[in-house]
């Protein structure tokens, strides 16, 4: 997936030399810009350079009266590539012909003469309506296995490339692997990766969590019971390793596994035998373990609270997870996924992020990772009330698009003047029910100073 920091491709097809100086001069700081003054040109431009929107003017040679030439471009640059999006520039007069071109195709037309501000808007949403298309169509790809995902697990980025890397290299090797990585990484998909691509794949895949059960009862869940072992064991119970038999064994939260269990879970490393709780018999299990911790193993062995000697029997193959504010555009494709995923399932038609809700994901830390994206985008999917998501809609503050926030003190004076201009705008926008016209005026500004400032602040309309 391509980043959206990238400088993105414009195709401005006109005839006149004073509209290509004037659009050039105002777009190149946001685009890289491409001119053509006929189709031959238009179409030669688009053939090496496929940008994803372009404006075009329907009065071409050699029929400037007319609108055969543009809709004959039009006609050609969808039928390569129908998801372009085309931006028509039309006169008072070309009304019906503008009106053509969009059945045909066209995504929207604005009629001159051209007032800067305003199509820098419409070329905005042309080119995020863009990105979701794309990103979506690569979200199938992925969700068929093609491409940038392994068994439920997506990335793109060169810390993914590398887990995807790794787990094809180690999974048929059937040694014990230690993953590790922060809350919300993503470790039981790993482990769950590394089964599915193993020997033992047609076996049981046990997970257990070593830190969700009470200490007094995590022997008996790992290796089972006799009947009478202890105050309510009425019959014999066999435990998750023995489950595991032929299979893998997945100790998540492996950290917090108690002192004396440690002791137990070693000599069944070493031995690949077990004793229940309250039973003599010994009981062979072959089983493939793979652990999980977010706990700081090197500092849990300095502290005497983890086993060395427990740590190298788990760790043969240590394999560690990027927390996701260190994976860059991954967060666009996993939120995508999330929000195609959870749309079909609440029922609501959603079509995307909004630019702001877009930067509030990029500027966010994101301490829980991709569970609490996960989170994120099913509460915004639900509270959203227009078709976009915005930063609101993510339950990030109004006043700040990232998690952190700045007292009064803190605040340098350029950052409280942004904020109460940012906090004027949406109050505007609000009060005025979202007219750019009546917002402006209520804040006694021109329209596209008032544009300007919606775009310094990533207000989305």
């Amino acid at each position: 997936m391509k980043t959206r920091e990238s400088v993105q491709k414009l195709l401005i097809v006109d005839d006149s030399p004073e509209i290509c100086k004037q659009l050039k001069w105002g777009l190149s700081k946001h685009y890289e810009v491409l001119l053509a003054q006929n189709v031959a040109e238009a179409l030669k431009l688009f053939a090496k350079h496929t940008p994803k929107v372009l404006t075009l003017d329907l009065g071409l040679p050699p029929d400037v009266d007319g609108a055969t030439e543009g809709l004959r471009c039009l006609e050609q640059i969808l039928q390569q590539h129908p998801a372009t999006k085309v931006v028509v520039l039309s006169g008072n007069e070309d009304h019906g012909n503008a009106l053509k071109a969009v059945k045909l195709g066209a995504y929207d037309f604005y009629r001159k003469p051209i007032e800067l501000a305003e199509l820098k808007v419409i070329l905005e949403r042309a080119f995020h309506l863009a990105q979701l298309e794309a990103d979506n169509l690569q979200l199938q790809a992925l969700s068929k296995g093609h491409e940038g995902g392994m068994h439920g697990i997506l990335g793109q980025c060169p810390q993914m490339e590398e887990v995807f890397n790794t787990i094809r290299k180690i999974a048929s090797a059937d040694v014990p692997v230690l993953v590790l990585g922060e809350n919300g990484t993503g470790k039981e998909l790993v482990a769950r990766a590394i089964h599915a691509q193993s020997l033992r794949k047609d076996g049981p895949m046990i997970p257990i969590n070593c830190g969700a059960i009470p200490e007094n009862l995590l022997e008996a869940e790992l290796f089972g019971h006799e009947k009478g072992a202890f105050t309510g064991a009425v019959g014999q119970v066999r435990g998750k390793v023995e489950f595991a038999n032929n299979g893998t064994l997945f100790l998540d939260e492996i950290g917090e596994l108690p002192q004396p269990l440690q002791v137990k879970m070693l000599r069944f490393l070493q031995d690949k035998t077990l004793q229940r709780v309250g039973g003599r018999e010994i009981i062979e299990v072959n089983a493939r373990i793979i652990a999980a911790t977010n706990v700081d193993i090197g500092a849990a062995i300095t502290a005497g609270n983890f086993r060395e000697d427990l740590y190298y029997r788990i760790g043969v193959i240590t394999l560690e997870l990027p927390p996701l504010r260190e994976r860059g555009e991954d967060i666009f494709l996993l939120a995508n996924f999330f929000l195609n995923r959870y749309i079909g399932e609440f029922g609501k038609k959603i079509r995307g992020l909004s630019s702001a809700a877009e930067h509030a994901l990029r500027k966010y830390t994101w301490p829980g990772n991709v569970r609490e994206l996960e989170n994120k985008i099913k509460r915004a999917i639900l509270m959203a009330e227009g078709s976009f998501l915005e930063p609101v809609d993510l339950g990030f503050d109004l006043g700040e698009q990232a998690a952190v926030t700045f007292s009064t003190e803190q605040m340098t004076l350029k950052q409280a003047r942004d904020r109460l201009e940012r906090e004027m705008l949406v109050d505007s926008l609000k009060s005025c029910e979202g007219n750019i016209a009546k917002a402006s005026e209520h804040l006694g500004v021109s329209r596209p100073t008032f544009y300007d400032l919606m775009k310094k602040h990533h207000l989305q309309q």
